[in-house]
């Protein structure tokens, strides 16, 4: 079996980059966001 580079070296530049935190999301998850354009969308037109 042939492989690309050496097994020694593997993970070398994930091990050494930096753990940057997760930034929170500023939409609300999109099941949530599609209600809320249906209702926005569907409902309120019945009414007008």
């Amino acid at each position: 079996m042939v492989t690309h580079g050496s097994v020694t070296l593997a993970g070398k530049v994930r091990n050494i980059t930096p753990k940057i935190p997760k930034a929170q999301k500023k939409t609300p998850f999109p099941r949530r966001r599609n209600r809320k354009n249906y209702v926005k969308r569907l409902l309120l037109a019945k009414t007008e």
